[in-house]
């Protein structure tokens, strides 16, 4: 019996998609299709990246006293709502690549893959942003943000995986 009570929370769904996130998608893509659940997914994703981005903010505005965190917090979140459509158009472009090299999955598919790999990444972004905050640019901040990009497209390309090759078409 598979009810509302048996679901497993996103956090326990984060933590197995690193070490088996095939598994995690494919669990994802069995659900019934929903929209409402694939955007909750990239606005999860955005407000814990936003979130990450705080001390990186702070340390900019003591830096900067000229620029006010109210206003650097803004813009922030501004520039990530304004990425919405860009991760709709980054979805469709991974489904229509997959196309060209045999992919069978469907545009939903596709929109899982990419906003639940935001989502599952996001825990390392917040460690991105304690990195940028307290250390600043430089060698650890860089090695970060290579491990954050890599696990990205990890998930993205094992969801894409799954999504593309390993279901029918809806």
């Amino acid at each position: 019996m598979r009810g509302i009570a048996a679901e497993m929370a996103a956090t326990d769904d984060i933590w197995r998609s690193y070490r088996r996130p095939r598994v995690v998608m494919r669990e994802h893509l069995a659900r019934a299709r929903s929209e409402p659940r694939a955007l909750v997914f990239l606005l999860l994703a955005l407000t814990v990246i936003f979130i990450g981005q705080w001390p990186r903010l702070s340390r900019l505005s003591y830096q900067m006293p000229d620029q006010p965190m109210v206003g650097l917090m803004m813009g922030t979140l501004l520039a990530l709502l304004a990425m919405i459509p860009v991760f709709y158009a980054a979805a469709a472009l991974g489904h229509l690549g997959a196309k060209l090299i045999g992919g069978q999955g469907s545009w939903y598919g596709a929109r899982v893959a990419l906003f639940w790999a935001l989502l599952a990444v996001s825990p390392l972004m917040l460690l991105q942003g304690l990195v940028a905050g307290f250390i600043g640019a430089g060698p650890q901040l860089a090695l970060v943000s290579g491990l954050v990009f890599i696990v990205f497209v990890v998930f993205w390309m094992a969801g894409l995986r799954v999504a593309e090759f390993e279901t029918e078409t809806s």
